[in-house]
């Protein structure tokens, strides 16, 4: 079983915290409008795409890239793939990879970051169907 934190304990410490902050200014953004607009922004995060899906989309597409270059005769393109796998590799052993700094610092959430955010406009549903 993966340990959902392995990406948060990996980032550091200030890119952790202004996901958070970020996070947190959306739920009171959201939490004055209407009912509608929440269950809008719900859907939103519903597809919203983690961190290990977009580590999964660039590995595949650099991946795939290195070795349509390796057929047109570039021997050395194999390198490419060999590296992205080994990236992969290392962030599903450690929770850390190479690319794992720079998507953090866009931005980009991992799956229980996205669910706080769900859950908690979620619950302000629920407080105003009581």
């Amino acid at each position: 079983h993966q340990d959902p934190d392995r990406v948060r304990r990996s980032t550091p410490a200030a890119i952790n915290r202004a996901i958070d902050r970020e996070t947190d200014r959306r739920i009171t953004r959201y939490a004055a409008m209407s009912e509608e607009r929440i269950r809008q922004r719900i859907h939103a995060l519903e597809r919203e795409w983690d961190v290990e899906r977009v580590l999964e989309l660039n590995a595949a597409a650099l991946s795939l890239g290195g070795l349509l270059l390796a057929r047109q005769g570039e021997q050395r393109w194999l390198l490419l793939p060999a590296v992205v796998m080994g990236f992969l590799l290392q962030h599903a052993v450690q929770g850390w990879c190479p690319p794992l700094p720079i998507l953090r610092r866009l931005g980009v959430r991992t799956r229980s970051e996205i669910d706080r955010e769900k859950y908690r406009l979620l619950s302000l549903l629920e407080t105003d169907a009581t």
